[in-house]
């Protein structure tokens, strides 16, 4: 069985994603495997999201899961979807519980000592740390993380390439969520293409 340390370690990046438009998917999704980016977060932000995430599911190499989970309602609907993994902004026991009985890989939100205990006391060691720059950037994960030695993260928002690196050479990061290697808009092939390429080279 996947678990969510298997999709944290694919790659240095995991791309954050708002599909505007369903004809978007497939070339967004392409692209960013073709650079090296394979696991994908559509986030639940626009009408299409759902049929993003089955349309991604058809390029050879992605794995797609989705993002801006809020609820038990919300993970049935991406399930239905076919999302490999479930991401969200925060942790309230019934979606933790409904995500772990599931059995699907979830990397729920964490923004304080008091989260990632929540987590752990339901079995998780995996967390994302968001919004990662609004809740005090690097200096505050590194304080929080230190009682937590067995804890692993995957800081999102306002992460870009130029301070991604700082944060994966912490040993608890094992990935960081990103959207600039996705601009907003049709797709760009050979410049998603690029910057993905780019990304994918951080962990290296």
């Amino acid at each position: 069985m996947t678990q969510i340390r298997d999709i944290m370690t694919k790659a240095p990046v995991i791309p954050v994603l708002v599909v505007e438009h369903i004809d978007h998917a497939i070339p967004l999704a392409e692209a960013l495997v073709e650079g090296g980016l394979p696991c994908l977060e559509v986030t639940l932000r626009t009408d299409c999201a759902l049929d993003a995430i089955r349309a991604m599911k058809s390029v050879d190499g992605a794995i797609v899961g989705a993002g801006t989970v809020l609820n038990e309602r919300d993970l049935a609907a991406v399930e239905r979807a076919g999302a490999e993994f479930v991401v969200s902004p925060g942790l309230t026991q019934p979606l933790g519980k409904a995500a772990i009985a599931s059995g699907i890989p979830f990397l729920p939100g964490t923004a304080n000592a008091s989260d990632i205990m929540r987590g752990m006391d339901m079995g998780l060691t995996h967390f994302k740390f968001f919004p990662a720059e609004a809740s005090g950037g690097l200096p505050a994960l590194k304080a929080i993380a230190g009682p937590f030695g067995t804890v692993a993260f995957c800081p999102t928002g306002g992460i870009s390439a130029e301070t991604a690196p700082e944060w994966l050479a912490h040993p608890q990061i094992l990935c960081v969520g990103g959207s600039w290697v996705a601009p907003k808009g049709a797709p760009d092939k050979s410049k998603i293409v690029a910057l993905a390429q780019k990304a994918a080279e951080l962990g290296a």
